[in-house]
């Protein structure tokens, strides 16, 4: 896709990625949240003038919009709402009471009934996904059955709206996927007393939800986390194919390499 794309970014690496896939597209930030992004056509949006940016991908004939990069729950102000925000205020402040999934449903629905279409990252940049197979190394077999626990969990959490990772090392849980996020979860792992670690090494494992919107809040992997499955004294990590979001792939396999993290792509048991 070369033309009529619109980036909402928010921060990381993820926007950055996109916008040097398609150099043409429209990259639009929100008021009061960070970015990366360096780019000479950013357009800066407000939470409570939605109708604005409507008009704005409008005008710049955008047909398709990919959300990408973190970003915090807005504090809005009610005094700056538009005609437009004024209209569903009541019904998206409910929403910002409930969990992302359903968050990023009605955001999705909102872009939608103004006619555009909302597609995935991974859509945008197909190089940043990994096929099934082993990426780098192989889990030990007394790992094997971790994996498999930890699927379970995941798979449960799904349901739940918990997270899309789980840390289990010699049959035991060291940690699951909040909304604080995988590099909390992994510094919280390093953390953890010996006396309560096994010297198998653990493995983080993480998965989209169950019936999670592929679109949006896609599982991220990337430099970062390789150092930090390291620093928390795991032996690597399993992703699933095609649905989890590698940054800076060269650099990740890599530094996984050099670690000695192994990194395994491939659906879940269960």
């Amino acid at each position: 896709m070369t033309s009529g794309l619109a980036i909402l970014a928010g921060d990381g690496q993820l926007p950055v990625q996109l916008h040097q896939a398609v150099p043409d597209a429209l990259c639009v930030v929100f008021e009061g949240m960070a970015h990366q992004l360096n780019a000479k056509n950013i357009q800066i949006c407000q939470f409570e003038k939605l109708n604005s940016l409507f008009e704005l991908l409008k005008h710049h004939e955008i047909s398709h919009v990919v959300m990408a990069g973190a970003m915090s729950r807005p504090q809005l102000d009610p005094a700056k709402f538009d005609a437009f925000m004024k209209n569903i205020a009541r019904d998206f402040i409910k929403v910002l009471q409930k969990g992302d999934d359903t968050v990023l449903r009605y955001v999705i629905t909102l872009f939608e009934d103004q006619g555009f279409s909302v597609i995935a990252p991974q859509d945008v940049a197909l190089e940043l996904t990994l096929p099934e197979g082993l990426a780098v190394g192989a889990p030990a077999d007394v790992i094997l059955a971790d994996i498999i626990f930890a699927d379970r969990i995941l798979h449960q959490m799904g349901a739940l709206e918990i997270g899309q990772g789980v840390v289990v090392e010699g049959g035991h849980v060291l940690g699951i996927e909040t909304l604080q996020g995988t590099e909390a979860l992994l510094d919280f792992v390093a953390t953890t007393q010996s006396s309560l670690r096994s010297s198998q090494g653990g493995v983080l494992v993480k998965r989209p939800k169950a019936h999670q919107d592929m679109r949006v809040d896609v599982p991220t992997i990337g430099p970062q986390t390789i150092q930090q499955v390291a620093n928390a004294g795991l032996s690597g990590l399993v992703i699933s194919p095609e649905n989890v979001l590698v940054l800076e792939r060269e650099k990740t396999i890599f530094l996984a390499k050099s670690l000695g993290i192994f990194i395994w792509v491939q659906e879940p048991k269960l």
